[in-house]
């Protein structure tokens, strides 16, 4: 059997939504989230569980999201 082919053009391969949430929490806070990203679940008693529920289901928003963590991953590379 083969391994899994590699994804090196694919900055989100083999990450959870759950990790880029939980990454993008910890760098930037709900409330720098929801200025960037106007949604209900980011803006009015914010929590990952119910953040991922959206997320899952929105993907403009999902979209939003993962981009601002490849952003902040890009620019984190470029600086060191």
């Amino acid at each position: 059997m083969q391994p899994p082919p590699s994804h090196p053009n694919d900055p989100l391969h083999g990450i959870t939504l759950e990790t880029v949430l939980r990454t993008v929490v910890d760098r930037h806070g709900w409330l720098e989230m929801s200025d960037q990203i106007p949604i209900r679940c980011f803006m009015f008693d914010p929590t990952i569980k119910s953040s991922l529920t959206f997320l899952r289901k929105t993907p403009w928003a999902r979209k939003r999201l993962e981009d601002w963590y490849v952003y902040d991953a890009m620019r984190d590379r470029s600086t060191t």
